[in-house]
């Protein structure tokens, strides 16, 4: 017997789940082995905080339950990496293996392209780790295409590739 789809709720992370985000990104990074535990980015991903205080940062509850995160990055965001004046991207997506098959990934992508939207931008942007299979199939479904030629190298030797969608 399979579980019901439950309801995904996207919101603004509230201050007081700052540290649940940070481990929850954690846990999806490094225990779904995207990330060494080892990595100097396992402190970035943590720090939910920082990403509140300088990009968007949303998360989905399913079933009530906090589900999943990611750092939408307006225009002028810290976090940004690849976007321009007229772009937004979004950073940290991360969805828990209990919530998968909800759509909580796929709710967290639209909520970040309706702020995109809603603020004119005209394209989002994205990196991606090669071996994030389950997240290109979202970005693919979505309508997000690839960039080769915006593909990059972050140390130490990750090699990361991007997608585009024009909003």
């Amino acid at each position: 017997m399979t579980e019901a789809r439950q309801e995904v709720a996207v919101r603004l992370a509230r201050p007081e789940e700052y540290g649940a985000v940070g481990d929850l990104t954690v846990e999806v990074y490094v225990h779904g082995g995207l990330v060494s535990p080892a990595s100097p980015y396992v402190s970035t991903l943590r720090d939910a905080a920082d990403r509140a205080a300088k990009s968007e940062l949303l998360v989905a509850e399913v079933g009530g339950r906090l589900a999943g995160a990611v750092a939408y990055c307006p225009p002028g965001s810290a976090y940004a990496e690849l976007a321009g004046p007229d772009e937004a991207e979004f950073r940290m997506l991360a969805v828990l293996d209990r919530a998968r098959g909800h759509g909580a990934g796929t709710a967290l992508v639209r909520a970040c392209l309706d702020r995109a939207r809603a603020a004119g931008l005209v394209r989002m942007r994205l990196t991606t780790q090669r071996n994030m299979a389950a997240a290109h199939a979202i970005y693919e479904r979505m309508g997000f295409t690839r960039t080769p030629d915006r593909d990059w190298t972050a140390p130490p030797d990750v090699d990361l590739i991007t997608y585009v969608l024009d909003l």
